[in-house]
């Protein structure tokens, strides 16, 4: 094990995996000609967390209160094809994600009428001393920020006691400003675009 990597890790079978692909929602965005994903943010804005503040993307409007909810296990097949940074396998099989490790919870519990909604993965590194598990979080933190509708907040965590910088790495991804400055990083844009690159 050279470098803190984890050579051998654990790999999962992709069919023993939890899921709940929706085909059409991807038959849809190739419909449109969209691309999800890019770098560096759009030029509109700078801040890659940057949100409408109009009352539909606070999920006030009637359009939003429709909306088809989204499950853990819709989140959990957004991510789980993600490929590790440093073995070309996605994180499901390596359960550096898994179903168990995600929650959707109301955003403002003391107002039931509100739409806002916060996503809470954990991930767990494949070994205690993974020298990737920051970009990991970043990776994933992408991926949902860009995937999910403006109503939910996302918030991604090292899974208590399966890294041993697990509380500093939380405290990076918690911080917007250093989230933010990190995703300009042209290497660290380059490790996440190879991460979407699976994605499904």
């Amino acid at each position: 094990m050279e470098n803190g990597k984890n050579a051998n890790p654990l790999i999962l079978n992709p069919s023993d995996l939890p899921t709940r692909k929706r085909s059409q929602s991807a038959t849809k965005d190739k419909a449109n000609g969209t691309t999800i994903f890019s770098f560096p943010a759009p030029s509109h804005s700078a801040d890659p967390f940057f949100r409408s503040s109009s009352p539909s993307s606070l999920g006030d409007s009637d359009s939003d209160a429709e909306a088809e909810p989204i499950d853990e296990q819709e989140v959990y097949d957004l991510i789980a094809t993600m490929s590790d940074p440093e073995h070309p396998i996605t994180l499901g099989s390596l359960a550096v994600v898994s179903l168990p490790d995600i929650a959707i919870v109301p955003t403002l519990p003391n107002r039931p009428n509100s739409q806002l909604q916060t996503v809470t993965v954990k991930i767990s590194p494949t070994i205690q001393h993974c020298s990737l598990a920051t970009v990991i979080g970043l990776g994933v933190r992408v991926r949902l920020e860009e995937s999910l509708p403006a109503r939910f907040r996302v918030d991604v965590r090292i899974k208590e006691g399966t890294h041993s910088t697990g509380d500093e790495i939380n405290k990076q991804l918690a911080d917007k400003e250093r989230v933010a400055a990190a995703l300009w990083n042209p290497t660290l844009q380059s490790f996440i675009k190879k991460m979407l690159e699976t994605c499904e």
